[in-house]
């Protein structure tokens, strides 16, 4: 019996699969469990339907995160902290003040976890990668200006 699995189930497959099950295994376990309905014509459209809107949300946030990276490829952020002597910061330079200056600088919001970084702690420049998409990513410059 042919069944759409609602729920991932070991060792059968993941959710949306459409899978060739036992009818008794179909019938006892897997329909009374809700882990998978019967893969009818007007079930698998259904299937079909979300599977399409899904690659459709993925697509436009892929484009979303390339245009994002497009626009801040190359770009500079330039953050005045206090020093003392040889340059060494009182405090440090975070992914969240980086995030929160180029909010500023350029009005575009960036999430703190997206940026890839070490914590900065002496004045001058650094290269930082922004991870905004699993496989879409951008370079930027941060630039430590140190004041007395």
């Amino acid at each position: 019996m042919k069944v759409i699995l609602l729920q991932d189930v070991k060792k059968m497959g993941k959710k949306g699969d459409v899978i060739n099950a036992s009818d008794g295994y179909a019938r006892n376990y897997l329909f009374p469990r809700k882990l998978a309905e019967e893969a009818t014509d007007a079930n698998l459209h259904v299937l079909n339907a979300k599977k399409e809107t899904e690659r459709r949300k993925k697509t436009a946030e892929i484009e979303a995160a390339q245009k994002l990276a497009e626009e801040l490829k190359n770009k500079e952020v330039t953050i005045q902290a206090k020093s003392g002597e040889n340059g060494k910061l009182f405090g440090a330079i975070t992914s969240k003040d980086v995030a929160e200056e180029i909010t500023k600088q350029y009005k575009i919001e960036v999430d703190k976890k997206k940026l890839v970084m070490d914590t900065i702690k002496l004045a001058g420049t650094y290269n930082i990668e922004l991870k905004l998409y699993p496989e879409v990513s951008a370079k930027m410059k941060v630039v430590i200006v140190p004041t007395k």
